[in-house]
């Protein structure tokens, strides 16, 4: 297991990780700085566990709001999916009728 210090509104902690994973959660420590950053910005002062609340709130709607874009982006795939399969149908059946028609047509 690795060990990774990260650095949250100047104070350092170390956090253990696995291996390889430093880097993704050097990042995502980065992320949450400067959240707490802005935090503390916002609204002054506050003591570092309601400070790290805070910017964990905020981090949390917005992860809750991109997770509810990202569902009615899939819902609105499948319905276009199941809509260009429905018109794939019915082209499919135009050519086939098309066809038929052809078909009638040189025969006579």
């Amino acid at each position: 297991m690795a060990q990774v210090t990260l650095s949250v509104n100047g104070r350092p902690y170390v956090v253990g990780c696995e291996d390889g994973q430093e880097a993704h959660l050097t990042e995502l420590a980065k992320l949450f700085d400067t959240q707490v950053r802005q935090v503390s910005q916002d609204v002054g002062q506050l003591a570092e566990t309601r400070l790290f609340l805070m910017a964990a709130l905020l981090l949390a709607d917005e992860l809750s709001d991109l997770r509810g874009r990202v569902s009615g982006l899939e819902a609105d795939h499948a319905r276009l999916q199941a809509e260009a399969g429905s018109a794939e149908g019915r082209a499919s059946a135009a050519l086939e009728a098309a066809a038929r028609r052809i078909e009638r047509l040189a025969g006579a």
